[in-house]
């Protein structure tokens, strides 16, 4: 509906220093972020929760053989970003 097209609207935050770390790091392993325009972290894969407990709100799932499976809690959406781009 509108509400989600308004979300996909709102630019995505600016990295914290944790995730501009994950991207420097990216950069030096020669790997790139897949970024993608109907998740909600702006990122493949990473969901962001906002009511997670704790401090790892962004989830990484991926499908495995059909299977949605959940490969981490990240800090930092550019942190789990790095984890996919790894695995890739």
């Amino acid at each position: 509906g509108r509400a989600d097209a308004a979300k996909q609207l709102q630019p995505r935050a600016a990295p914290t220093a944790d995730g501009l770390e994950a991207i420097r790091q990216a950069e030096s392993e020669g790997l790139t972020l897949a970024t993608s325009s109907s998740s909600s972290s702006g990122y493949k894969g990473v969901t962001y929760y906002p009511k997670e407990k704790g401090s790892k709100k962004y989830t990484l799932k991926v499908t495995v053989g059909g299977k949605m499976v959940t490969l981490g809690y990240f800090a930092t959406a550019e942190q789990a970003a790095l984890f996919y781009a790894r695995r890739e």
